[in-house]
């Protein structure tokens, strides 16, 4: 049976609330905050002015009022997040706060609804194989979340699910680099927020120069970080690794080159076998 529920101990929580906090948080992430319902989440990230990829969260109504959210993000980011999120908050009408002392975030997934809790629950918006999250007080999320956080990374990499500080750098990946395109984590029809132009031009142009894609490893499974070498040229880095499969960001070009030239890629001493996107 394919079902499993994990505590997520790499997550923390900020709420964003008050009468401003739909408009203040549409204007500055990439993907559309208006008509979120409540227990509907959408992925989303905030960008440099370049377009490169600052922070990635979750956002989903903490009230059925509308009138405030909490952000499912990297725990490690916060102080930094907090701090970006109160320099574009300027006169707005909101109040921002980290939570992560009072609540944490478990995944669940498989053939079941999420159990009875007294807290938020949400279908994962990426891809609807990796489930439900729940955010509640770390107690109560801890007495169903039993299953080792490396099944649910497993099942993230199986599915081509890039994770931000081992797939990606924060700070230096562009949001095609991330697949976030691809994970319902964009939406290219709505107005201005920081680094769109760069998005849009990426978009419409369908110019993406690297991609994270899966991986299967014919050898020693390479750490993360290793380079993906096309004979002696380096055409990307191994990031994420659960058994024999990965994830890997690679230049596209250079896939292309190497795949028309029939040259087999290595990574350490593993061959790499690139599986197309779904």
């Amino acid at each position: 049976m394919d079902r499993g529920s994990s505590l997520l101990a790499d997550r923390g929580v900020i709420s964003v609330s008050g009468a401003e906090a739909t408009a203040f948080l549409h204007r500055l992430a990439t993907n559309n905050m208006l008509g979120i319902r409540p227990g509907e989440g959408r992925y989303a990230a905030i960008l440099t002015p370049q377009g490169k990829l600052l922070f990635d969260f979750f956002v989903v109504p903490s009230d059925h009022e509308g009138s405030g959210f909490l952000l499912d993000c990297v725990k490690s980011q916060i102080p930094e997040l907090l701090q970006k999120l109160n320099f574009h908050k300027l006169r707005a009408k909101i109040a921002i706060e980290d939570l992560s002392e009072k609540l944490a975030v478990a995944a669940i997934w498989g053939d079941a609804e999420p159990p009875a809790f007294e807290g938020i629950g949400f279908s994962d918006p990426r891809i609807p194989a990796l489930g439900f999250r729940l955010i509640a007080p770390p107690a109560d999320l801890e007495k169903f979340a039993t299953t080792p956080p490396e099944v649910y990374e497993a099942r993230r990499v199986a599915l081509g699910v890039p994770k931000g500080g081992i797939d990606f750098a924060y700070g230096d990946a562009f949001v095609h680099d991330a697949d976030l395109d691809w994970l319902n984590g964009v939406d290219f029809k709505k107005g201005c927020y920081p680094g769109q132009e760069v998005v849009a031009r990426v978009h419409f142009r369908n110019s993406a120069r690297k991609r994270i894609l899966k991986v299967r490893f014919d050898g020693p499974v390479p750490q993360p970080g290793c380079e993906v070498m096309m004979g002696e040229i380096s055409i990307g880095q191994v990031g994420s690794t659960a058994g024999t499969h990965g994830l890997a960001m690679l230049r596209l070009d250079r896939l292309e080159d190497a795949k028309n030239a029939g040259i087999r890629l290595i990574a350490g001493e593993a061959g790499i076998e690139v599986t197309p996107p779904n």
